[in-house]
């Protein structure tokens, strides 16, 4: 029997709103529900206060994480999928279904740089897959104080994914936190929304799922 699933409910925002504030600027996200239930469960130390939030219409579904972190390791030797692996980030991952055969997997950096990529159990990873073109568009701002990386996904694609069914998208938030240790070597905090009960980190499991409901 399948567990029953932590619930984010996703707002949707009519044209007369979105008209009234540029598209994912502050007065935007007013709407939206803030999401701040993340935990680390592998590591006793404390974590930077991360905001999600979403809202959705029928062309978009849209994201805004805003991290309360002014000290972010970005590895710059190139664009690479290990320079972004080795990045402080955000992650979202969608599911069709528990089985999670496949699933997608975007994980973005504090520049907005994107490591996108299809997965299949077992940590199985198409790195040559990419999300279809120009329906993904991300935008990355940095303060003293935060970070905010949010983006839009198109509707179309998500449902050409076969990822949302009874106005449900089954989906992992996620952050990885890059520190240096006592060896001067950067080594990640791994954060996340939904608790998957493992003994080591891993999203990549059917437990660190939860479910965002798209209300109308």
């Amino acid at each position: 029997m399948s567990a029953i699933l932590k619930e984010y409910q996703v707002k949707f925002i009519d044209q007369k709103k979105k008209n009234e504030a540029a598209d994912l600027d502050f007065n935007f996200w007013e709407k939206a529900n803030c999401l701040t239930d993340f935990c680390s469960p592998w590591n006793t130390d404390s974590f930077s206060k991360i905001e999600f939030r979403a809202l959705w219409d029928f062309d978009y579904l849209y994201f805004n994480f805003k991290v309360f972190d002014g000290n972010i390791y970005i590895d710059q030797k190139d664009d690479s999928i290990d320079s972004i692996g080795n990045s402080d980030r955000v992650e979202l991952f969608f599911r069709k279904n528990e089985a999670m055969s496949p699933y997608y997997c975007l994980e973005m950096d504090t520049t907005a740089r994107v490591m996108d990529f299809e997965a299949y159990p077992n940590h199985n990873f198409d790195f040559e897959w990419s999300w279809p073109k120009n329906e993904l568009k991300l935008k990355a701002s940095k303060e003293s104080t935060f970070f905010i990386l949010q983006g839009k996904i198109s509707i179309s694609s998500l449902k050409a994914l076969d990822l949302i069914h009874n106005n449900i998208i089954e989906t992992g938030v996620y952050r990885a936190k890059f520190s240096q240790n006592n060896d001067a070597q950067y080594e990640p905090t791994w954060i996340t929304w939904v608790n998957p009960g493992t003994e080591t980190p891993n999203f990549h499991i059917a437990s660190s799922f939860g479910r965002f409901v798209l209300m109308e």
